[in-house]
């Protein structure tokens, strides 16, 4: 760590990053911004990535004898530092030199508790991997523009659902006020929900396209692993159960039904439906305690946060509007 004040904490998760992490650091250590720290917290990797490491001065490294979870870990990182702005960097994304100090100003200038950065795929860097987080009215979330070309992306900042934490700021403030990640969801799903309940408490989300990174993805868990297809769709009902304003529940508690029902009946093979029946399962018995914390959901909150159209989750459409003033 510096002795100085950093204006940002970095964190970045590892589990099994393999040698995406090396090249991940050396692109944050040549950031134009030099008024950051960063964590690495390995989650009880076993391939020796985190062994190898060159680091700098700024970087402090956490091996943790458990995983933790990606919820978990973050946490634990941020309450390492005092920086005022917390910024999550999966270890397969690889930021542009001007990256650190774009998604600053944008959150300087718009107010923003979260920013988003702009994903493209490393592989083909004129396809998005994502700009943000988008939602349907269905409880349904996914990347917004996922597989399309870049130049669908928004030319400045824009006003999203939520970021992804795959290459995302927040407010320390207002990230410990909402409690961080949700720890019990263990991995999937924590970025949504929190970027849900920050909205929730009146925060403000904006994408920032020229925040740029390049993301692998699924460098450390496979996309359509049974893990992950269980702890999505667990975590995606406790986040709808939590979050969903009551006052928007008419529409949304029937379109959460059929989605889920129609995913669950194109599952592409027996081991994705058995995960996902699964994940549906424990999640409606474990239901209780995320019932009980919609006390603390306003009855009716922005409505045009949300995509209402039927294909926009088919088509990963992105939903961006511009940003009002305040």
């Amino acid at each position: 760590m510096t002795s100085s004040s950093p204006i940002a904490v970095v964190i970045i998760v590892a589990f099994n990053a393999g040698e995406h992490l090396q090249r991940c650091l050396d692109a944050l250590e040549g950031q134009s911004r030099t008024d950051w720290e960063a964590v690495v917290w390995d989650n009880a990797s076993s391939d020796g990535a985190v062994d190898r490491l060159i680091t700098g001065p700024r970087v402090r490294i956490v091996k943790h004898p458990e995983n933790l979870g990606f919820a978990a870990a973050n946490n634990r990182a941020a309450a390492l530092s005092a920086a005022p702005f917390i910024v999550t960097l999966n270890p397969d994304a690889f930021a542009e030199p001007d990256w650190l100090e774009r998604l600053i100003a944008a959150a300087e200038r718009y107010g923003a508790q979260s920013v988003a950065s702009l994903q493209l795929s490393d592989e083909d860097p004129g396809v998005l991997d994502g700009a943000g987080d988008c939602m349907s009215i269905a409880g349904v979330a996914w990347r917004g523009g996922y597989g399309q070309p870049r130049a669908r992306a928004p030319a400045a900042a824009a006003e999203i659902f939520a970021a992804c934490a795959a290459a995302a700021l927040y407010r320390r403030a207002a990230f410990e006020a909402a409690g961080g990640f949700e720890e019990r969801f263990f991995c999937y799903y924590e970025d949504v929900d929190l970027g849900f309940r920050l909205r929730l408490a009146g925060g403000r989300c904006v994408l920032e396209p020229s925040a740029v990174v390049r993301h692998v993805g699924s460098a450390s868990s496979d996309k359509i692993s049974g893990f992950a297809e269980y702890h999505g769709t667990r975590n995606r009902l406790w986040t709808f159960l939590r979050d969903m304003p009551t006052g928007l529940m008419p529409i949304a508690l029937p379109a959460h039904i059929l989605v889920v029902a129609y995913v669950l009946a194109r599952s592409p093979s027996r081991e994705m439906r058995a995960a996902r029946w699964r994940g549906l399962k424990d999640g409606w018995r474990g239901r209780a305690p995320w019932l009980q914390e919609r006390r603390t959901t306003p009855f009716w909150s922005s409505p045009g946060a949300f995509s209402w159209s039927p294909f926009a989750l088919s088509q990963r459409r992105l939903k961006a509007r511009p940003i009002k003033p305040g």
